[in-house]
């Protein structure tokens, strides 16, 4: 057997890269196929294709789980970019949804503030603000009008990890791979080879290797693209784990006169307390109200 990574999934077929860059189109064993980008795996040869074998334990697993189904993102990460701007206006409780669905599975985050040279920037800088207080890293970035300076912003931050890229349409995705990924054309070209079509990659999760000057230093960095989302559920995550993923909310946790509080309407509540201290800002809290009822109603 020999061992790859994935760095294309689409249905049942998967894209692997063998340790020398050669890309082999490969099915699993069995029906269904749970495989996704990053994963490692160990496979043999089938005629042009190949087989799967075996999955490798992962370090972890990005998802989102909604009433119909469960869609992962990327095994293996070693953190999350969530990309925004002020113009579109982006969607806080995306954001929300998607910080807590990282700190669920493990993986640290940050958020990149797109397009900070144009007026609405302000806006949703003032925004981003209960972020930042409770510990989240926002990097400014503009990534078309100073490509050189988000590139030197970011490359620090992305160079030997392994960074899934998230943002809804307009935020600027396609203009950050293409700046920090100059063979990003080249690498989606390879991939629609492997896979046949080129159809195919246009709503594929892809890897992107960088091109790490400082490479030879440590493990290449590698950004991973997935395709735009509407809805992202959180029904993998318990009503009442859900305030120790918010860290605003887990300040203010062990304050409450009651074990169970869900920090919604009990007296006594340590978290409600510090809302109205404004330690918690008015948006989070109604985020968190929001959250807590759907998944609460997921349970009934």
């Amino acid at each position: 057997m020999t061992a790859g990574l994935v760095v294309a999934a689409h249905g049942r077929h998967v894209v692997v890269e063998t340790p020398e860059g050669r890309r082999v189109l490969c099915h699993p064993r069995g029906k269904k196929s749970e495989l996704v980008v990053g994963d490692r795996v160990q496979w043999q040869p089938a005629g042009d294709e190949g087989v799967i074998e075996r999955l490798e334990p992962r370090r972890n697993l990005l998802y989102r789980q909604d009433e119909w189904r469960t869609k992962s993102f990327a095994a293996n990460l070693d953190q999350l970019l969530v990309l925004v701007a002020g113009e579109p206006v982006f969607g806080e409780s995306q954001l929300a949804r998607a910080l807590i669905a990282a700190a669920h599975a493990g993986v640290p985050a940050f958020i990149g503030l797109n397009k900070t040279d144009l007026p609405a920037a302000a806006a949703a800088r003032a925004r981003l603000e209960p972020y930042r207080r409770m510990g989240v890293e926002v990097v400014e970035l503009a990534l078309k009008a100073d490509p050189g300076g988000a590139r030197a912003t970011l490359m620090p931050r992305l160079a030997h990890r392994t960074t899934l890229v998230l943002g809804a349409s307009g935020m600027g995705k396609s203009t950050l791979i293409n700046l920090l990924v100059p063979r990003a054309a080249a690498q989606v070209g390879e991939i629609s080879q492997a896979l046949h079509a080129g159809r195919h990659t246009t709503t594929t999760t892809t890897w992107y290797w960088l091109d790490d000057a400082l490479a030879d230093a440590g493990p290449r960095g590698a950004l991973i693209d997935s395709p735009g989302f509407q809805e992202f559920g959180l029904r993998q995550i318990e009503p009442m784990q859900l305030a120790g993923l918010m860290p605003d909310i887990a300040a203010a946790l062990g304050h409450c006169r009651f074990y169970n509080c869900s920090h919604r309407h009990e007296p006594g509540c340590g978290v409600r307390e510090a809302l109205a201290r404004g330690e918690i800002a008015e948006s989070r809290s109604r985020i968190y109200g929001e959250l807590f009822e759907e998944l609460s109603g997921a349970q009934r």
